[in-house]
């Protein structure tokens, strides 16, 4: 997977507040030294966040992330203003961009306090030197308390600099955990099962699996891909046990059975509610399902914008099987991408996520966050499913702190070993 082929997920995102013509735009194409942004002298240029890939040594991959004006105007404007705010809930650091012509106001301290609120790190930038040489000088810090650095985005004058303080501003911890990594050691083998179905998409893996792929060659272990029917076969052919079997979670029952008992066993979706969330808090959100009622309102929460198969997991299977659980209707609704979840969070008895595989971290856990001020529970898909088929305790078998959260709360479950052997007399 090349710089330019790293998922968004993957990326630090990086961006740029301030009022209109701060001379945020042109700041992007100073930092990526190419034309990405559109400039111009007439305010509110740019009327939606635009995103950039790119790489900034020795950050790496990163995501660059332009915003309308925080003092937009008019009807339309307060919507944009409304959308700048919101890159917020996906930003690793924040650029705050300031016109020495105009100083600090109530634009940039609202900016500035949302943005600690969210835990977000803010590295100020003085604009316009080129216009204003005397603002180098000015003790910018001192005013709103955050590191700055004086730059001129139309001679380049101090980029450099900047790229540098946004290395040393970034949080420490922005890189996401690794997927599989902690889970292995070198020469280990890592067996994935991954059905060819409907969902799957023609000549390639869908972007899970790539990942972990990757994930497993770069902790110098092996990975070995099989569909379920052929897990069995392959498990007995080999002279050595597997690690750890991941498996897509629409395999659970077949996956698991086939699976020594002394191998850990566990899920893409699994692997992903640790690596762009917090795995703890989404198995504790399954115990809900045995609170719903019939007439409950359940939220199915997708990432991404797709277009539903015959056989969705997200829009037919899932609510089929919860309406099973419950012995009754249940009511869904489905909010699909979008920087956020629905405002009336409260209608709902439980949210039901995807993997986020198109997410970044930061994303995912203010959406949990967004959730757990609501006082709803939120489980995404492969934990619910693991659930569901009565397999969970044993998916988690790689994730100790998991598993403890999910003795704790004493949630229960259908006796595991009998529902396997039922499976394999039937099988």
């Amino acid at each position: 997977m090349s710089l330019n082929a790293t998922p968004r997920g993957q990326r630090l995102h990086i961006a740029l507040f301030g009022r209109r013509n701060a001379g945020k735009s042109s700041l992007i194409n100073a930092i990526t030294n190419q034309e990405v942004a559109i400039v111009s002298g007439i305010p509110g240029t740019t009327t939606d966040p635009v995103a950039k890939a790119m790489e900034l040594l020795p950050l790496g991959p990163v995501m660059i992330i332009d915003t309308a004006g925080l003092d937009d105007t008019g009807e339309l404007g307060a919507l944009r203003v409304q959308k700048t705010l919101e890159v917020l809930n996906k930003t690793d650091l924040a650029l705050l961009v300031v016109d020495p012509g105009r100083g600090i106001g109530e634009y940039e301290r609202d900016v500035v306090n949302r943005a600690r609120e969210q835990k977000v790190p803010v590295l100020g930038v003085i604009n316009k030197i080129d216009l204003y040489p005397e603002a180098v000088n000015r003790p910018w810090q001192q005013e709103l308390d955050v590191p700055f650095v004086a730059v001129s985005a139309l001679t380049r004058r101090g980029i450099n600099e900047l790229k540098m303080a946004v290395v040393k501003a970034a949080p420490r911890d922005w890189a996401l955990p690794t997927i599989v990594g902690d889970l292995i050691e070198p020469g280990d083998l890592v067996m994935l099962v991954i059905p060819i179905d409907k969902a799957a998409p023609r000549g390639r893996l869908i972007l899970p699996q790539q990942q972990v792929i990757r994930d497993v060659l770069e902790n110098d272990a092996v990975a070995v891909m099989v569909k379920e029917r052929e897990l069995k076969h392959a498990l007995a052919s080999m002279a050595v046990k597997p690690k750890l079997v991941v498996t897509d979670a629409s395999a659970y029952l077949k996956a698991v059975a086939d699976t020594p008992p002394d191998v850990l066993f566990t899920s893409f979706s699994i692997l992903f509610a640790r690596y762009k969330g917090d795995l703890p808090t989404l198995v504790a959100g399954a115990r809900a399902v045995k609170d719903l009622k019939p007439g409950d309102k359940i939220l199915i929460a997708e990432a991404c914008t797709h277009h539903p198969i015959q056989d969705d997991i997200g829009r037919v299977k899932i609510p089929r099987w919860l309406r099973q659980a419950v012995g009754g209707e249940l009511v869904f609704d489905v909010a699909s991408g979008g920087s956020t979840l629905p405002e009336n969070l409260r209608d709902y008895k439980l949210i039901v996520h995807c993997g986020a595989c198109m997410l970044n971290r930061r994303e995912m856990l203010y959406r949990i966050m967004q959730a757990q001020e609501a006082g709803v529970p939120v489980v995404n898909y492969g934990v619910l499913m693991a659930h569901i088929h009565g397999v969970l305790k044993r998916a988690l078998s790689p994730f100790p702190q998991a598993l403890a959260i999910l003795e704790e709360e004493q949630v229960e479950f259908e006796d595991e070993l009998a529902l396997l052997s039922r499976y394999r007399e039937h099988r």
